[in-house]
């Protein structure tokens, strides 16, 4: 064993030594060393400079406390590790409950959307219902009817044609040319297509517009565009 490893044993292990010795002495009838003086002592003995008595108690004092030592260690180590693995644990739970709650509540708000718009389906299904059959109709109305004739995203382009061609007006009569209705047919009587009601229906004149524009330009608002580029369509 080298002289650092004995002087390692030897400090650990001071107040046994001490222990020891004062004991020895006491019974030889000499005076017992300090504490002090001990430790300094056994700080730069060799395992030879410590009595063959006392070697045993200095190396199991010192495995002792190096014993001590590492089981200190070990439960530090022990005691960080189950944290971090808590915390851990705690993070992913909180995660998995906050991503089941945005699910549950995409699904509800999606379930309110589509009560929401069937109910909104069926009450206009009803009022165009209501609607038809009429002696006459106004402005709100007759667009009401379009907007259940066609997709939602081709009606705004279907009104700005109307807007121009008759303010929404489905007796509107051009003197001039006869074009007639919502959609100024030309002459009138194409919409008869549609239906026999063509003179006094928006819903017959909607049809017949709604097909015509689909057939020469793909869409209301493709025959929205041609009619920008061109005052007509």
């Amino acid at each position: 064993m080298s002289r650092i490893s004995v002087r390692g044993f030897a400090v650990a292990s001071a107040t046994a030594v001490t222990t020891v010795g004062a004991v020895v002495g006491v019974a030889a009838g000499n005076e017992a060393p300090s504490v002090g003086n001990t430790e300094a002592t056994a700080a730069d003995a060799t395992i030879a400079d410590i009595p063959a008595g006392a070697q045993a108690q200095v190396q199991t004092a010192s495995l002792t406390q190096q014993a001590d030592d590492q089981s200190t260690q070990a439960d530090a180590a022990a005691l960080k590790s189950a944290q971090e693995s808590a915390r851990k644990a705690a993070a992913e739970t909180a995660k998995s409950k906050k991503d089941a709650a945005d699910e549950a509540k995409a699904k509800k708000d999606a379930d309110a959307r589509k009560k929401k718009e069937l109910a909104a389906s069926r009450s206009s299904s009803r009022d165009v219902g209501d609607l038809l059959g009429k002696s006459s109709y106004s402005i709100a109305e007759t667009q009401a009817i379009a907007r259940q004739m066609m997709a939602g995203d081709q009606f705004q382009c279907f009104s700005n044609i109307v807007d121009h061609e008759s303010g929404w007006n489905y007796k509107a009569t051009n003197a001039g040319s006869g074009a007639y209705g919502l959609v100024q047919a030309l002459p009138g009587s194409k919409m008869s297509s549609a239906g026999s009601d063509w003179q006094t229906n928006p819903a017959t004149q909607i049809k017949w517009g709604l097909n015509y524009m689909n057939d020469r330009y793909g869409s209301p608002c493709g025959a929205w565009s041609f009619w920008q580029a061109n005052s007509w369509y």
